[in-house]
C-alpha cells in the first residue's frame, strides 16, 4: 500500500472507520482511503484476518491504519470499536457501515435463525452504528455517514428475499436520515453497488452480455465511496449507469418489468446460482 503524497491527499487528517473491513469491499475501501491520505480503522468479527489486513495495508510507513475486533450486532462492541479508534487515531470523521451477509436460497427454505442473522447484521447493525456515529457528528457539527446498500435495495431478486428486505430498509433509512441531518453539518449517503466480484455475491447465474453492465470490482466500489465523501452526494450507484437502468425499469408497466427481469437474468441470478460456489460461501457463514 502506498499513501498519496500530501499534495495529492484530499482526505489528509480525516479519520475513517469501516465495518466488515477485513476482506472484500471493506478491505478495498480501507486501501482507497489510505491512498487519499486518511487514517483508517477497520473492524471485523474475524479478529485474525482484520489484524492481518491492517498489517498488510499498513506496510507503507506513511499509512495510518489499525485493525480492531468488531461484532456489529453487539451495541457494546460497536461502541468500544468507535471509542478505541478515536483514542488511537482521533475524532471520527467518516463511518462506512459496510458489514453484511448475503446467503441465498428460497425464503420458504430459509431457517429462522438465518433470517434473524441477516436482519441483525444488514439492518439493525447499520441503525446502531448510525446512531453511535451521528451522536458524535452532531456534537461536533460535522461528519459523514455512509451506508452500503445494494442494487437489491431498489427491486426484488428471487433467492434473496430477506437480503432485499434489509437493503430496501437501509436505502429508506439512509434517505430519511440524510434529510434529518443535512442542516446540521452532517452528511449521510447510501452507496448502491451492483454485483461485486467478491465471495459474498459470487456464483450469480446471469447472461454473459449483462455482466459488464452490472458487475464491478471491490476497488470500483471503494473509489466510489471515497468520491462520495469528497462530493457529498446522498445516493450513489456503482457503476453509475445503474442509476439510469433502475429509473428506466421502474417506469415500465409491471408486465414489461417481468420481461426485462427474465431477459437480464434477475429472476435466476440468485434463485438458480452456481451451487458449489454458493455453498463455499455458506460454509464460511456457518463457521465451517
Amino acid at each position: 500500500m502506498t499513501s498519496a503524497p500530501n499534495g495529492d491527499a484530499p482526505l489528509s487528517g480525516k479519520v475513517v472507520a469501516i465495518t466488515g473491513g477485513a476482506r472484500g469491499i471493506g478491505r478495498a475501501t480501507a486501501e482507497a482511503f489510505l491512498g487519499a491520505g486518511a487514517a483508517v480503522a477497520i473492524g471485523d468479527i474475524d479478529v485474525e484476518l482484520v489484524d492481518k489486513t491492517a498489517v498488510e495495508l499498513g506496510a507503507d510507513p506513511a499509512a495510518r491504519i489499525i485493525g480492531l475486533p468488531l461484532n456489529v450486532t453487539d451495541r457494546a462492541s460497536f461502541a468500544a470499536f468507535l471509542d478505541t479508534l478515536e483514542k488511537e487515531l482521533g475524532p471520527l470523521d467518516v463511518l462506512v457501515n459496510n458489514a453484511g451477509i448475503m446467503p441465498t436460497g428460497l425464503f420458504a427454505d430459509e431457517d429462522e435463525a438465518m433470517t434473524d442473522r441477516i436482519v441483525d447484521i444488514n439492518l439493525r447493525a447499520v441503525i446502531h452504528g448510525s446512531r453511535l456515529a451521528t451522536q458524535r457528528f452532531l456534537a461536533r457539527g460535522s461528519g459523514h455517514l455512509i451506508n452500503i446498500a445494494s442494487l437489491a435495495g431498489t427491486q426484488g431478486f428471487p433467492g434473496l428475499a430477506t437480503y432485499c428486505a434489509t437493503k430496501h430498509a437501509v436505502v429508506g433509512f439512509t434517505s430519511a436520515l440524510h434529510l434529518e441531518l443535512k442542516e446540521h453539518g452532517v452528511q449521510v449517503s447510501a452507496v448502491l453497488p451492483g454485483i461485486v466480484r467478491t465471495e459474498l455475491s459470487a456464483g450469480a447465474n446471469m447472461p454473459g452480455w449483462i455482466e459488464p453492465m452490472t458487475t464491478v470490482d471491490p476497488e470500483d466500489v471503494a473509489q466510489a465511496i471515497v468520491r462520495t465523501v469528497l462530493e457529498g452526494k446522498p445516493l450513489v450507484t456503482v457503476p453509475r449507469r445503474l442509476a439510469a437502468i433502475i429509473k428506466s425499469a421502474q417506469l415500465l408497466p409491471y408486465r414489461a418489468q417481468l420481461v426485462v427481469a427474465r431477459i437480464t437474468g434477475a429472476t435466476t441470478a440468485y434463485a438458480q446460482p452456481d451451487p458449489e460456489i454458493r455453498e463455499k460461501y455458506h460454509r464460511r457463514l456457518r463457521g465451517e
